[in-house]
């Protein structure tokens, strides 16, 4: 798996998450975040079941420059 790092959320101190990469073999985004809490996965079940194999994650609106960026770099890939 080539993975290819696109960003980091510019207000992480110590360098963990959240966190975006493209996996351009597997036309993919991976997203590191922080866990749903119970109260976000009994709302998002609403609109879409959540089976075992998916999980939901959350990440900073001040994120939006690296997510435009991981879709831009998408875009040019595809």
């Amino acid at each position: 798996m080539d993975l290819e790092f696109i960003g980091i959320d510019p207000e992480t101190g110590s360098g963990n998450c959240p966190a975006v990469w493209v996996d351009r073999d597997r036309a993919e985004f991976v997203l590191q975040g922080w866990k749903a809490d119970d109260e976000t996965l009994t709302r998002t079940r609403r609109d879409s079941p959540l089976p075992d194999r998916e999980a939901v994650v959350r990440l900073p609106y001040r994120m939006a420059d690296t997510l435009r960026k991981a879709l831009d770099e998408a875009a040019a890939g595809a």
